[in-house]
This record gives structure tokens, sequence and C-alpha cells, in this order.
């Protein structure tokens, strides 16, 4: 066999891969919003997100796209875990499209059509508003182009007449159990190295289709591909939080328990499909001569498209009914973490693990700081907690805990622009690219937020330990009545942040925020006529008024935050 062969082989795979993720990228900046929105919606029942789940997956082409998506929801609270479960049920028959789309590259040539389409995508690209569309057009060329060739690379292998390779795979008796296993582990391990179950089913289809490989050992081939891929997702969940790790589980489980009841009923299982499709397992070279003998193994392409679409159907149909008791065992092998929340500096939605398409990456980026946003109305009740603590220790305690956010909202920032920033090196769309330089902005304030309520608590810490007088009683309820205020600005920045902005009335946040500048006036002029009747001293005055002055800054950067999210520019 020639070095270059074996090149044009390895680069039709490569072709192959990329034509896949091209394909799914541009899928899913077309129709990522929709998509994400058809997910949270259709998902009122076991059944209606199986279907989703397997609609969303047939239409970007990518399981592993519908679970990430699926993860995020989960952890954003739109969908349960048992949800989640049934949406990457419906995934894995979504995915099986791609096997027939494979099939029919191998069925006849088709690299004389991508020529056309490579033509067209080129135009689109340069048309600016159709530019997706192009990069659409280009990755299904580029996966034809890598098919046809794969197919035509097989064909010029002539492995039906390479004795050693005939002489290898007849070494394996074809009857025994432990071939079967040898070939699932097989596929297994193959996929978790290429990280493509893609590739791996169209070596497969190569070495069926030039009669080298008998289906059986094909099909466990395919079994193998089915927990490989799931071993590549549960290896990249170990870095995110107990809801992804769960679904990565619960997604591997579902294969597991597949292969293992179809190891039970194996060869009738298979033989059926082969009736299915009219392949004869029957014939062989020496009996019907070279020629039938071809024209039968060219059916495998499609033997091995139905099995997999029948095993993950079937599969399904016999799981869906116990999704509960799998989230329960997912649940008691996954034990959540015990950590303190404000020692906890890990990013819950942006995961080292994950980098997907922008559509996803923006995804997951907007759950982070909406994350942030809720971390940063946590600590600033926690500073009304310690304006009216009495115990010291207690006080203390308090005090190092705003410490601890402030630090979080430092690195939280940091981590969320560096992702960000990462995001924006890949080819990115218009609204994508805006979406990006919100979020920046959002970041930016929250963070300013957090050093807000930080100064808040250092001004109160001086306060005590400087052992000044004790507010008098209007000066605490004016303080409450303040911080009130500033706290319903924050409510109403976390219910966009946790909303959709189409259904959100941004008058409210600059009607609170003319509230706490008119109060923030008032209380100036009544602080002075108060220090000159002797009402308090003048150090408590200055203590009193830099609260107050916090809490009409915070409420500035709250309109920021507001500002950005709905795109308005900064006044």
């Amino acid at each position: 066999m020639s070095i270059w062969i074996i090149f044009k082989l390895l680069g039709s795979l490569a072709l192959l891969m990329f034509g896949m993720k091209s394909m799914s990228e541009s899928l899913q900046k077309m129709a990522g919003p929709q998509l994400r929105h058809v997910l949270g919606a259709m998902t009122t029942n076991r059944f209606t997100g199986m279907l989703t789940g397997m609609f969303v997956t047939a239409a970007v082409q990518s399981s592993t796209a519908t679970t990430l998506m699926t993860v995020s929801f989960v952890n954003a609270g739109l969908l349960t875990l048992a949800q989640a479960i049934s949406v990457i049920m419906g995934a894995n028959i979504g995915t099986t499209l791609t096997a027939w789309i494979m099939s029919l590259g191998f069925s006849f040539n088709i690299t004389d059509f991508v020529y056309p389409a490579f033509f067209i995508g080129i135009i689109l690209i340069y048309m600016k508003k159709r530019r997706i569309i192009g990069d659409f057009l280009f990755g299904i060329a580029f996966l034809f182009l890598g098919l046809g060739t794969l197919r035509q690379t097989g064909i010029d292998m002539h492995l039906g007449e390479q004795q050693a390779v005939l002489d290898f795979f007849a070494s394996f008796d074809p009857n025994s159990f432990l071939t079967t296993i040898i070939f699932l582990l097989l596929g297994g391990v193959l996929t978790f190295c290429v990280q493509s179950s893609a590739a791996v089913m169209a070596i497969t289809m190569i070495l069926c289709s030039s009669g080298v490989l008998p289906i059986y050992q094909g099909v466990a081939l395919v079994m193998g591909e089915n927990i490989g891929t799931t071993v590549t997702s549960n290896l990249a969940a170990m870095s995110a939080n107990t809801q992804a790790r769960r679904a990565a589980l619960a997604h591997m489980f579902f294969n597991v328990f597949g292969v293992i009841w179809i190891l039970f009923i194996f060869r009738p299982f298979v033989d059926m499909v082969c009736h299915m499709v009219g392949y004869d397992v029957t014939i062989t070279k020496e009996a019907a001569g070279a020629q039938a003998f071809l024209a039968n193994a060219a059916k495998l392409s499609f033997v091995l498209a139905a099995f997999h679409t029948c095993f993950n159907v079937v599969n399904t149909l016999i799981l869906i009914w116990f999704i509960p008791q799998i989230e329960r065992f997912v649940c008691w092998v996954i034990k959540p973490k015990r950590m303190d929340e404000e020692e906890d500096f890990r990013l819950h939605f942006i995961t080292a693990g994950f980098m997907k398409t922008p559509e996803l990456s923006v995804l997951e980026a907007q759950k982070e700081i909406q994350s942030f946003s809720e971390r940063m109305q946590r600590m600033f009740a926690m500073v009304g907690e310690l304006l009216v603590e009495k115990d010291l220790q207690k006080f203390a305690k308090l005090f190092s805990r705003i410490e601890k956010y402030e630090g979080i909202s430092d690195n939280m920032e940091l981590e969320i622009a560096k992702y960000l920033d990462q995001v924006s090196d890949a080819h990115l769309s218009d609204d994508t690219k805006a979406k990006i330089r919100a979020m920046l902005r959002e970041i930016s304030e929250l963070e300013s937020i957090g050093d807000s309520c930080y100064n808040m608590a250092r001004t109160i810490n001086r306060k005590v330990q400087g052992k000044q007088d004790h507010f008098t009683q209007q000066q605490y309820e004016h303080l409450h009545q303040m911080m009130q205020l500033t706290d319903n600005a924050l409510t109403q920045m976390n219910r966009l942040m946790a909303g959709r902005k189409e259904s959100y009335d941004i008058n409210r946040t600059f009607n609170i925020e003319n509230e706490i500048n008119n109060f923030r006036n008032q209380l100036k002029s009544q602080n002075i006529v108060d220090i000159n009747n002797h009402e308090y001293t003048y150090a408590v005055g200055t203590i009193y008024m830099d609260l107050i002055n916090e809490c009409e800054k915070l409420g500035d950067y709250v309109v920021n935050v507001v500002e950005a999210r709905m795109n308005l520019r900064q006044r």
C-alpha cells in the first residue's frame, strides 16, 4: 500500500471532519437563538423533550451542541435534569442523520456536485449578508468532497484483494462473542482517539463496502463509537459543575445500557436490519462471484446507518419510561461539591473543557454574567446586614465575607473577559460581535457594583473601628430607604439579565434612578441642617453621606448594565 494512499485517506478524513464542523457551526449561527428558544419552550414533558432534542440535533448536525445547550438550560434553571435527559435521548436519534448522509456519499460518486457548491459558497461569503449560508455550503461541500475522496481511496486501495488485510480480519472468529466485544472496544478507543464518531463511521463504511469487514464486526465498531463519543463528553465535563457532569453521565448510561441489551440479541437484531435494507448476509465471494459479492457489499453503508438509527430509536423507546430512575441514579453517583459559595472562585457555566461555537459560547457567557449579577445583589444584601450588626464577632465574619466577594467579582470580570476575548478570535457575525461588546461593558459595570459594595462595607467598618457615635434613628431609617431603592434597582437589573429584553420595561430602571438621585439630594440638604442643629457630629454626618453617595453611584452602575444589555448608548 503506497504512502500517498495513506496520506490521501488521512487527508480525506480531515476534510470530512472539517466539513462536519463548518456545517454544524454555520447552522448554529443561522438558527442559534431560535433553537435555544425551541429548546426552552418545547420540553414540557419527556416526549416533547425527546422530539425537540431529535429535531434540533438533526438541524445543527451536532449532538454535542444540543447536549451543551441543554446543560446550559439546566444550570439556568430553565430545564430540570429529567427534561435534559429526554432531550439528550432525542439528540442521540437526531445524530443518526449524519450516518445516512455519509451512506449517501458512499453509494455514488458525489464529488461532481461539490464544485458548484464551492463556487456558489465563495460568492455568498463575499456578500456579507449571506456569509453564513456561504460557510454552510462550504462545510457541506467539504463534507461530501471528503466522503467522495474516501470512497475513491477505498476503491483504489483494493482492500478486497489485499491478502494481509483479509488474513487479519479472517483471524477473528465471526461467530465468537469475544470478537464482537473486541471490535466494540476497538470502536470506542478509535472514537476517543480521533474525537470524531463521524470519522470512525466513515472508516467502518469503507471496510464494510469493500467486502473486507463482515457486517457483524462493522456493527460492533458502530456500537463502540456510541460509547466512545460519551467518554469524550464525560472527560470534558470533569471540569464543569455538578449538573453538567450528571447530564454527561446520563448520556453515557443511555448508550452503555443500549449496548448491553443489544449484545443479548445481537445476531437476530443485525439480521433484521439487513433484511430491512435488502442485504443478503449469506452471499460469499466464492459462491456468488466477485461482482455480485461487491454489489451486495455496497449496501452495507445503508445497513450501518439503519442499524445506528434502529439501535438509538429502540433504546430511547425503552429508556424514556425510566427517566426519573436515571435521574436518581446519576444524582446518587455524582454528589454536589460541598463548598461554601463565598469560597467558590470557579465559574459555573464557562468551563475550560468546552470551547464551542461562538453562538453557544455567547450563551454560556450570558449565563455566567447573569450569575455574576445575582452575586452582586447578594453582596449588597450583606452590606445591609453589616450596617445593623451589633455583635463584633459576627460583624468581623460578615466583613470578611464581603471582602471575599469583592475578590470574586474581580476574578469573575477577568475570567469572563478572557473567555470573551477567546470567542472574539473566531469568525463572528455582526450580531455576535455586538453582543460581545455589550457583555464586556456589562462585566465592567458589575465589577464596579462590587467595588461600591466593598467601599460601603469599609466605610461601615471604619465607623465601627473608630468607635464613632451611632447613627440616629432617623439616619438609620433614611439609609434603609436608600438601600431599599438601590436593591429595587438591582432586582430590576437581575430580572432583565434572567429574562428576554423584548419584554423588559427600561423606564422602571430610569424611574428608580431618578428616585435615588432626588432622595440623595434631599438627604444632602437635610444632613447640613442636622449637623448645624447638632443632631449628630460632623464625622458621623460624613460617614452617613459617604454611604448615601455610594448607593447613588451604585444606582448609576446598574443603569449602565441595563443600557448595555438593551444595546443603548451610554448617557
